[in-house]
């Protein structure tokens, strides 16, 4: 029986952590509630689960997979973009789940099927485990911000 690598084990059970507490946060929220920006600066619902999903992409590349969506059709969600400026490119947010499902599901296709990663691509892989559980915490504020109750129990 061959054995998995930890670093595997351990992406993998980050990967799939994230994804629950991400889909939990995002459960029940509707694409309106989704756009709604707190205070009208910090970033709203819609934002960060697409950019949770644009650098997932990142993700998917350096394991050696194709994206899930088109980067440049989606820059809305990228890293340093000014979420208010760019709301009107926004996708309906039942949508978003969608692409968060399949960037899912590749993810785990791929991480059952490596035996190992690239040494020089280790440290990329931690940050966006990092990354998303990052975003996975904010999701989870704005849930309660939106007067919904906690998710995470």
């Amino acid at each position: 029986m061959e054995t998995k690598s930890n670093e595997i084990e351990l992406v993998k059970n980050q990967i799939f952590s994230s994804f629950k507490i991400v889909s939990l946060n995002t459960e029940g929220i509707t694409n309106e509630e989704s756009m709604i920006f707190p205070n009208d600066e910090a970033n709203c619902m819609n934002w960060i689960l697409g950019h949770l999903i644009y650098i997932r992409n990142s993700l998917l590349n350096i394991l050696g997979e194709e994206s899930i969506w088109d980067s440049e059709k989606f820059s809305c969600y990228n890293r340093g973009e000014i979420a208010w400026d760019r709301k009107a490119e926004f996708i309906n947010f039942e949508e978003l789940k969608s692409y968060l499902q399949q960037s899912q599901d590749k993810l785990e296709a791929k991480l059952n099927i490596l035996e190992s990663f690239k040494e020089e691509n280790v440290k990329d892989i931690s940050t966006l485990c990092l990354h998303e559980i990052y975003h996975g915490g904010q999701l989870g504020y704005l849930r309660r911000i939106l007067g919904r109750p906690g998710a995470i129990r």
